[in-house]
C-alpha cells in the first residue's frame, strides 16, 4: 500500500449536515472525514487501525493482491475487509484493491452505526451512508463545467448506501478511461468503489457512454450510474439529479 501523492481534500469544506458533527481520522493513506453524533474520532482510529492491519497482513503474505488489476480468487480464510473487497471486485472485473477505499468506509460505517442514528464516511471521494433523511451529494468531476454543479439526491430508504467515484482526471486512483467522473450507487459501498473503476475504464469518449451505462445496467445488485465526460452527462437507475448553486 504505498503512499499516494498527497492532494488538498478542500471538497470537504461542503460536506456538512445539520445535527452531525464533522471529524478526520487519518491513518497512514487512510484519511476520513465522518458525520456522526458526536466527534467519535478515537472509535474510529482504533476501527481503522484493526482494518488496515488484517488489509496489511493479508497483503504481506500475497504481494500480488497489492498489484493485481484482474479478480483475485476467492480465499475464504482471508479477513473480512479482504474477502469483501475480493467479491467485489470480481463482480465488476477489477483488481480488489479498486474496492478498498469503498470497504475501509463501509467498515467503518457499519461499526459505528450503533452509536449514532445516521452515518457519513467520505474516504477519498468514496462515501458510505446510513441516513434517515434525505441527503445530497455533490459531484466532483475536476475541470468539467458540471463539477458540483449537479448534485445526487439520496432517499433514505436506498440507506444504507455506497456512493462512489472514479475519475482519469482527478486524484491518484488508477484509471484508463477518460471520464471526469464515474459514479456508481450500491448497497455496497466497495461494490460501488469497483465498478466505479470498471465503469470509468470503459468511457473513452463521448460514444462510450451509453454503452458503458448500459454495462453498469446489466450488473446485480447496482442501483445506479452516472459518467461526465466534458460538459456531458450520461445517468441510469435510481438517480435523481438535482442543480446545485
Amino acid at each position: 500500500m504505498t503512499t499516494p501523492p498527497y492532494e488538498p481534500r478542500t471538497y470537504r469544506t461542503r460536506m456538512a449536515r445539520l445535527g452531525l458533527t464533522g471529524f478526520r481520522v487519518a491513518v497512514k493513506e487512510t484519511d476520513l472525514w465522518v458525520l456522526a453524533a458526536r466527534d467519535f474520532s478515537a472509535e474510529v482510529r482504533e476501527i481503522v487501525i484493526q482494518e488496515r492491519q488484517q488489509l496489511e497482513a493479508y497483503i504481506a503474505g500475497h504481494p500480488g493482491f497489492l498489484t493485481a488489476l484482474s479478480p483475485w480468487p476467492a480465499d475464504r480464510f482471508a479477513p473480512l475487509v479482504v474477502r469483501e473487497m475480493i467479491e467485489a471486485a470480481a463482480a465488476a472485473g477489477v483488481g480488489p484493491m479498486a474496492a478498498v477505499a469503498g470497504a475501509l468506509a463501509a467498515r467503518v460505517g457499519r461499526q459505528l452505526a450503533p452509536l449514532s442514528p445516521e452515518v457519513i464516511v467520505e474516504n477519498g471521494g468514496d462515501i458510505f451512508l446510513a441516513i434517515q433523511h434525505p441527503a445530497t451529494v455533490a459531484l466532483f468531476a475536476g475541470q468539467s463545467p458540471l463539477s458540483y454543479r449537479v448534485g445526487l439526491n439520496l432517499d433514505p430508504s436506498l440507506s444504507p448506501l455506497g456512493v462512489c467515484t472514479s475519475s482519469a482526471s482527478v486524484g491518484h486512483s488508477l484509471s484508463f478511461g477518460r471520464a471526469d467522473a464515474a459514479c456508481v450507487l450500491a448497497p455496497s459501498a466497495a461494490l460501488a468503489d469497483a465498478a466505479a473503476t470498471a465503469l470509468g475504464n470503459r468511457v473513452q469518449g463521448l460514444d462510450t457512454i451509453a454503452p458503458a451505462l448500459e454495462w453498469a445496467a446489466a450488473l446485480p445488485d447496482i442501483l445506479g450510474a452516472v459518467v461526465i465526460v466534458g460538459e456531458k452527462l450520461g445517468a441510469w437507475g435510481r438517480v435523481e439529479l438535482v442543480p446545485l448553486p
